[in-house]
């Protein structure tokens, strides 16, 4: 997963970059919170670590600037810092952020919530996929689906939601197929 890693602490940054790589994850880094806002703007991070207390732009103001940036992809913050209680943690939450860890946090703690990020992440495109255009076909009304394969509409959505269909006959259809069909084969 990509990462961006907003830290003024030269070490603690060190240590996040090489965790989070040696874990699998492609991670860039910025060293205050101006830095970090001019970097996401310039590429998407499914997940973004910051410090709250950075000189320039701090963590809340970056949080507050993320969820401000019009996209169309799901950002999942977390707020790394020294701070504690529950103001702290209320605050951050009012900011924007996803989750909230304390410092020192512990690495295993660290990678736990990554998976969650990753989840909630991944649920998000998900959403955004079917909210999306979808690629059908203007006579047959099949979806192309993500292995360009065509398949039929209810199966297309039932297989990526819990929608069931009933099937039934609309006014119009009803009028321009069914009833010639059934005029036709009504003997005279």
């Amino acid at each position: 997963m990509r990462i961006l890693v907003v830290e003024d602490d030269f070490d603690a940054r060190d240590i996040l970059q090489v965790m989070l790589g040696l874990d699998g994850h492609d991670v860039v880094t910025a060293r205050n919170g101006g830095e970090g806002w001019d970097t996401f703007r310039c590429d998407h991070f499914p997940v973004v670590i910051s410090d709250w207390l950075m000189p320039e732009t701090d963590g809340l103001e970056l949080c507050r600037r993320i969820r401000a940036f019009e996209t169309s992809r799901y950002t999942y913050l977390i707020l790394l810092t020294a701070l504690q209680g529950k103001s702290k943690y209320l605050e951050a939450m009012r900011a924007g952020a996803d989750d909230f860890v304390s410092k020192p946090y512990d690495p295993d703690e660290l990678r736990a919530r990554l998976l969650v990020a990753e989840r909630i992440v991944n649920l998000q495109d998900h959403v955004k996929r079917l909210e999306g255009v979808l690629p059908t076909c203007m006579y047959c009304k099949r979806i192309r689906d993500e292995l360009s394969q065509w398949v039929h509409i209810e199966q297309y959505i039932s297989q990526r939601t819990e929608a069931c269909f009933s099937h039934g006959v609309c006014p119009e259809c009803y009028h321009q197929v069914v009833r010639p069909e059934l005029d036709r084969t009504r003997p005279r």
